[in-house]
């Protein structure tokens, strides 16, 4: 008895698919260094962002090591991870390994001069992070936040793990809520990261002649062919290929 298609066609998944390439070595490398770090302590104090150091000693290596620190608490690295692997995967799926990983580290070496510059600036609330490290992959991933928000915008989110909401809106709730912490005081170090991961996010996709929406729009199409290239596959004829010509069939 043949089955219904309507039920036949019913399908379940959770999560973004198999892990690609950059994002593997992405959760690979934060991991290792967060299990380090939690037997040798000085590795913080040394690869963490500290604007002073980046300032008075150039240690400008600290606007790159500080992505791959996280705090003692494993609630950070899971937290970031899950993002990383949640949002990450379809973007370098779309985007190819090497602009994904070009991204990234613009985004967040990004976030964390932005942070720098700000502790500069002369204001109490800025000032009092010029001495305070920074730590966290955070600034890269909300730059991926917002790249998955202008791809897809509509693309429903669960905010707080319960509410469906639009991926504009999630990013932009996540923005405003970044951006009153930041001018309130409150969780100022990583709220001017996570903006600043933002801001250099934006930036760097509106580059170049059409500005963002023609890069959006060419990434996107090129990602959108070559979906369709290999689903529909195409063989050319002959007998000796016959025994398989319904391999690409749909």
């Amino acid at each position: 008895m043949p089955r219904s298609p309507r039920l036949s066609s019913v399908a379940y998944s959770f999560g973004p698919g198999p892990i690609t390439p950059a994002v593997r070595a992405l959760l690979y490398a934060n991991i290792a260094v967060y299990l380090v770090s939690l037997f040798y302590q000085p590795l913080i104090d040394w690869l963490g962002l500290v604007p002073k150091l980046v300032v008075e000693k150039y240690w400008l290596w600290q606007t790159v090591t500080y992505m791959f620190l996280h705090a003692r608490s494993p609630s950070h690295i899971l937290f970031n991870m899950l993002i990383l692997w949640m949002f990450g995967v379809e973007l370098e799926r779309m985007w190819r390994t090497t602009f994904f990983l070009k991204y990234y580290f613009v985004t967040g070496i990004g976030a964390g001069v932005i942070s720098v510059l700000l502790s500069l600036l002369p204001f109490e609330v800025l000032r009092a992070t010029y001495d305070v490290t920074i730590i966290g992959a955070s600034g890269a991933l909300y730059g991926l936040l917002l790249a998955f928000a202008l791809y897809f915008p509509n693309r429903p989110i669960l905010m707080f793990l319960f509410f469906p909401v639009p991926a504009k809106y999630f990013v932009a709730i996540l923005g405003a809520i970044a951006f009153l912490m930041s001018v309130q005081g409150s969780g100022t170090v990583a709220a001017t990261t996570h903006l600043g991961g933002m801001v250099i996010g934006y930036l760097y996709l509106q580059r170049g002649r059409g500005g963002w929406g023609a890069e959006l729009k060419y990434r996107y199409l090129k990602w959108k062919m070559n979906r369709m290239r290999r689903k529909f596959d195409v063989y050319s004829g002959g007998r000796s290929e016959r025994s398989g010509w319904d391999r690409h069939v749909h």
